[in-house]
């Protein structure tokens, strides 16, 4: 998995409460197994019309935001069903980062799971974000998850939370897999042993 220590880019606004991992990402797209692929199809009805072509006001068709990294939205961020291709493809798309004030828990699980940084912040917090990602590409946000803050293009500083636990495995871009392998010395002896004892197991 792709460490996330530090990100500085364009965040898109999507000021909408409630949006949910079938808005994220459609039932229909739920049939492949694969990580990757799946970004053109985030937010699929809502950037296409009937006949597939782009829809010109929803923010991601908007040149300004075409290569954002960072997603501002409103609170309940990814309700409904748990399908991991949610945070599949928010990262798929080159979003790393989305900061709203709160996330379904599955949801936000996952992110961290998948190399992406859900920060959780007071409303008042994420409108002035919210403010900031409406200036479109001339406005970058700057995120440090060493230091745990968010800076603004005017160099306000909003500091948030995040798990220890959920940090490290970010910054040392360690997934379920990763962390196993983190231990691979200790299974490797703990196997010999186990061979050693019981060799016809």
């Amino acid at each position: 998995m792709e460490k996330f220590e530090k990100l500085s880019g364009v965040a898109a606004p999507m000021p909408m409460i409630n949006i949910d991992t079938d808005m994220i990402i459609p039932k229909q797209f739920l049939k492949t197994i694969k990580r990757s692929g799946l970004g053109v199809n985030l937010f699929d009805e809502m950037r296409y019309d009937d006949d597939g072509q782009e829809i010109p006001d929803f923010v991601l068709n908007q040149p300004a935001y075409r290569e954002a990294q960072i997603l501002v939205a409103g609170d309940n961020f990814g309700c409904g069903s748990s399908r991991e291709h949610a945070p599949w493809a928010i990262k798929d798309f080159g979003i790393r980062c989305v900061i709203a004030p709160s996330f379904a828990d599955i949801f936000h699980n996952n992110c961290f799971k998948n190399g992406i940084l859900p920060i959780a912040l007071p409303q008042e917090q994420v409108d002035i974000l919210m403010a900031e990602a409406q200036k479109g590409a001339n406005a970058r946000i700057e995120i440090d998850l060493e230091t745990q803050t968010v800076t603004t293009s005017d160099g306000e500083v909003i500091s948030f939370d995040v798990d220890p636990f959920k940090k490290h495995c970010l910054l040392e871009g360690l997934d379920d897999i990763g962390l196993t392998f983190e231990k691979g010395a200790v299974i490797d002896s703990f196997e010999a042993r186990a061979g050693a004892e019981r060799p016809w197991v």
